[in-house]
């Protein structure tokens, strides 16, 4: 199996050692992503509805970069801060999905990569 690295300056770069995405096996496995601004080491934290916007910014971004759009995602994981934060994310992330929505859990976590609300990442199918 072959896999190919997928990668944009319309994200951000990782904060670690990992990809922003990997395609394999007919699937893009896209990284969690937070509400830090491509470009930048700023994080958009301002109110919860605009960390979440910038999340599927970013992810938004790492699946055009490979030619795809939210249409094409068939799981998310939703990792967040605080549980009661579930309603106002799950609220902003549905205005990037029509229908056929994909496959979802959502998690609790004690802490997040600075200390962020939410991270979110993906699996796409091509």
């Amino acid at each position: 199996m072959s896999k190919t690295i997928i990668n944009t300056e319309k994200a951000p770069e990782p904060i670690g050692p990992y990809s922003q995405a990997v395609k394999a096996g007919g699937f893009l496995f896209l990284s969690g992503q937070v509400a830090l601004v491509p470009g930048s080491s700023q994080l958009n934290t301002s109110n919860l509805t605009e960390e979440t916007s910038q999340v599927m910014a970013n992810l938004k971004a790492v699946l055009e970069e490979a030619g795809l759009n939210f249409s094409n995602v068939v799981k998310t994981t939703i990792f967040l801060k605080e549980m009661s934060s579930f309603a106002e994310v799950n609220e902003e992330y549905g205005k990037y999905f029509d229908r056929d929505f994909p496959a979802r859990e959502t998690v609790a976590v004690k802490t997040l990569p600075k200390d962020v609300n939410v991270e979110i990442s993906m699996i796409a199918a091509f």
